[in-house]
């Protein structure tokens, strides 16, 4: 079925039909969704951002879970939206579809891999939208588009019949442009009351706002003082003492060689046409050493300690989603790979510790939107919704 409406932003996949009606009654009756590639819709092929992914794989007997839950509760599936080759981008970049347009900074990448799902609720033509985030790619998305979106615990959503990445860090997400919106989808996709929770503590990762741009901690300045307003015990902290760029080290280790092995067999075999940004992560995460993931998988179980400390089960750490608001999309490579490493050195907290946590658009720079963050606790994921509208009532 054609799309229902026209699609300024090239947030939708024109090669596939894919569409689901919403059951006739129920808590997201009247609403629309659209589904990042990587979802299975059960007689469509899984496009997964790469065209000779799709040329080699059958169509789908299943349907993924999340998108089967947002039906069953009445919201129609219009489509699946772009994303980067097989989710392994943070700017929202395709070599072969093209860059889904960021409907609050035209001329600005929209941030990736959940880039056609965000472009497509910020830009108003549906009302809910899954991605999936492995390194940040629902939390930069979010932040770069001026929407709420969120990753949730690992784990917590079932991520079957879906294209892994890397599945020790890969987690079901999701994007609103609205926290009630937000929340209703979230009670369905987490099967349970977002409910009205005690107001948590508040840690200020003080480290990650010195690592973000100066014109960053200015614009979210107004938006951490909101953030105070429905917290208590308010601290501020350095989340890593190592820093963070050795924890980001860490995560790149192991995603890169779990990402390897979910496609390594895969890409010897068909020797598939790559981006030049997607085909070299996967060199590099093929060519990782035994040592380098070995000292990063002992390395986690201090991080995850770290961060456990400073939550308990009632704490809220705020944070940056990014470091800067989002890049040009005329940017040379070499700018974009810089500032990549700059971006998944704030988002690897919570891909080490398996936390939930949630964008905020909270902030402005230069005119483009600027994301706040929360972490929450492992399955606090219905604190952080329920904070997220208090936040923006």
């Amino acid at each position: 079925m054609p799309l229902p409406f026209d699609d300024p932003y090239n947030a939708f996949c024109t090669d596939t039909d894919a569409w689901l009606e919403g059951a006739a009654d129920g808590p997201l009756s009247g609403l629309t969704f659209a589904a990042k590639d990587l979802y299975d819709v059960a007689g469509h092929v899984t496009g997964g951002g790469n065209p000779d992914w799709k040329r080699t794989h059958e169509p789908a007997t299943e349907t993924s879970w999340p998108v089967a839950a947002l039906v069953a509760a009445g919201a129609t599936m219009v489509g699946k939206t772009h994303t980067d080759e097989l989710s392994r981008g943070i700017f929202g970049e395709n070599a072969h579809y093209g860059t889904p347009v960021n409907p609050a900074a035209p001329d600005h990448v929209p941030g990736g891999s959940s880039s056609g799902s965000a472009a497509a609720v910020a830009g108003g033509l549906v009302d809910l939208a899954l991605g999936t985030d492995t390194g940040g790619s629902v939390r930069v998305p979010s932040s770069f588009c001026g929407i709420v979106g969120m990753r949730t615990t690992h784990g917590r959503i079932p991520f079957a019949n879906a294209i892994d990445q890397a599945p020790s860090f890969d987690t079901v997400g999701w994007f609103a442009r609205d926290a009630g919106t937000f929340a209703r989808a979230g009670a369905v996709l987490l099967d349970n009351e977002i409910g009205d929770h005690p107001a948590p503590r508040l840690i200020v990762a003080s480290d990650l706002f010195a690592y973000a741009d100066g014109a960053v901690r200015d614009a979210l300045a107004g938006g951490l003082d909101t953030v105070r307003a429905v917290t208590r015990d308010h601290s501020e902290e350095v989340l890593a003492a190592e820093g963070i760029d050795t924890w980001f080290g860490h995560q790149a280790v192991m995603q890169g060689r779990e990402a390897w092995e979910t496609f390594g067999d895969w890409i010897d075999a068909t020797d598939p046409r790559f981006g030049f940004e997607v085909a070299e992560n996967y060199l590099i995460g093929r060519n990782w050493p035994d040592d380098a993931r070995a000292e990063a998988m002992e390395a986690r179980p201090r991080y995850r300690a770290r961060i456990e400390e400073l939550l308990g089960d009632d704490g809220v750490i705020a944070l940056p989603t990014t470091p800067f608001p989002a890049p040009p999309r005329d940017s040379l490579r070499s700018e974009q790979k810089a500032r990549r490493f700059r971006v998944i050195a704030m988002t690897c907290i919570s891909g080490l510790a398996g936390t939930p946590q949630i964008n905020l658009p909270l902030g402005t720079v230069d005119g483009r939107p600027q994301g706040l963050s929360l972490i929450g606790p492992r399955g606090g994921d219905e604190l952080l919704i329920d904070l997220a509208r208090k936040i923006m009532a």
